[in-house]
């Protein structure tokens, strides 16, 4: 059971109290509008509090003080939920119940966690300029490693073209040019205006009393006036479009798009990530089946629903000449979704493999910080336990119920170089 306090204004508290593991979560996320303006500057910014704060100069001294807490971390933490991006820090550490007798952890990790947030270390009123070179080049390499992941990077341009003025289009690091173009000076001012105003969401995972992490976190906020951020929106995108790319590639990467009104928000959520395992979510789905093992159209095929936004995609390896067939079979199959014919063993296969992966939230404490806190930046309001009792509860004809909200957007095709 999730545990809310308000510790201050716009800084909420989210515990879960389990006492299976040897090591607790911890995560610090300001919370921001996604945007092109601000994205890399928000991916950038966590890399560069981690590299020192007043009392510990370098990387050296942080990663010492680590050492001495048992071996705890701190990392950057970026995310990208709907409508909002996250910049903050994501902790893990040994539970005091292990430390050496005499000995805290969960506290001093806490303070330092703060000076790391609160006290960067400066230089004539900015950033210091070695440190964020470094991280800069980081991230951008970061970014062009992207393109390695030919299916990765197929995806994020047909988000990028089906998005238009809709925020979920822009990639979660931000762009490389936005990275290049940012200075030690920029970059500190926007950590004091998202500092002032962001609002602030904390999970804790581990054995403490919900009233003891928030005695701890507490003093870290003090005296802010938050600024509420917009509710989450389903997709607003641009109008439909279909696009290619042509590069030096072996194997053409097809990716397509659907739209829906249901999110994760709306009651029908469960059945609809029900009709994504159904329909490309796993090895027995419709995709995998028909087009690769009984059609052999493509290497690999699979579809993913973002529940934030209302957005089903699928994403194929394919010949390049097969580009069609493999289109015209994604529609017929999801058309039989519509229709109903789902089988028993369709539907059987598919809340197993659901039920599976509900399972495994609760094992271990990254696991639950990242399916309880991206839940609620999206408004998911179901336990996993509620989660998995809707989806062993959905039929065939819920299935085709939501199906049919889905239509077809966007297509983008990663094609190979013309000799």
């Amino acid at each position: 059971m999730t545990q809310i306090q308000n510790l201050a204004p716009g800084v909420t508290l989210r515990c879960i109290q389990d006492d299976r593991f040897k090591h607790g979560a911890l995560s610090i996320q300001l919370l921001r509008p996604l945007s092109r303006q601000e994205a890399a500057l928000n991916a950038l910014l966590p890399a560069v509090l981690l590299r020192g704060c007043r009392g510990y100069a370098d990387l050296r001294a942080v990663t010492l003080k680590l050492d001495d807490l048992y071996g705890a971390s701190i990392g950057a933490l970026v995310r990208k939920v709907g409508d909002y991006q996250t910049t903050g820090f994501y902790c893990s550490f040994t539970e005091d119940r292990f430390a050496m007798e005499g000995d805290a952890i969960l506290e001093p990790l806490t303070a330092f966690a703060g000076k790391l947030l609160l006290e960067p270390l400066t230089e004539s009123g900015a950033f210091l300029p070695a440190v964020v070179e470094s991280e800069k080049t980081n991230l951008i390499s970061t970014i062009e490693s992207n393109l390695n992941n030919k299916r990765a990077y197929a995806m994020e341009k047909l988000m990028r073209s089906m998005c238009g003025d809709d925020p979920f289009g822009i990639p979660r690091l931000g762009e490389k040019e936005d990275v290049a173009a940012i200075t030690p000076q920029a970059l500190y001012a926007h950590y004091q205006k998202i500092l002032a105003e962001s609002p602030v969401q904390l999970f804790y995972v581990g054995s403490q009393d919900a009233d003891q992490v928030a005695r701890l976190l507490k003093p870290l906020f003090p005296g802010r006036q938050a600024i509420a951020l917009a509710p989450q929106t389903p997709f607003r995108g641009g109008q439909p479009s279909e696009t290619s790319e042509a590069l030096s590639v072996t194997q053409g990467k097809l990716c397509m798009s659907f739209v829906t009104p249901i999110t994760i928000r709306d009651e029908d959520f469960v059945a609809m990530q029900m009709l994504n395992v159904v329909f490309g979510g796993g090895m027995t789905c419709k995709l995998f089946d028909t087009i690769r093992e009984k059609l052999s159209l493509c290497y690999a095929i699979g579809s993913s629903y973002h529940g934030s936004k209302g957005i089903l995609t699928v994403s194929a390896g394919i010949d390049f000449e097969k580009e069609m067939q493999v289109r015209s079979e994604v529609l017929r199959l999801l058309q039989d979704c519509r229709e109903g014919r789902i089988s028993d063993e369709e539907l059987t296969a598919a809340r197993e493999a659901l039920r599976t992966s509900l399972e495994s939230v609760h094992d271990s404490p990254g696991a639950m910080e990242n399916f309880y806190a991206s839940g609620a930046l999206s408004g998911l309001k179901l336990s996993a336990q509620q989660y998995m009792q809707q989806a062993m509860a959905c039929t065939a004809r819920d299935l085709a119920r939501v199906a049919n909200t889905l239509q077809p957007h966007s297509v983008f095709f990663l094609k190979g170089v013309t000799a």
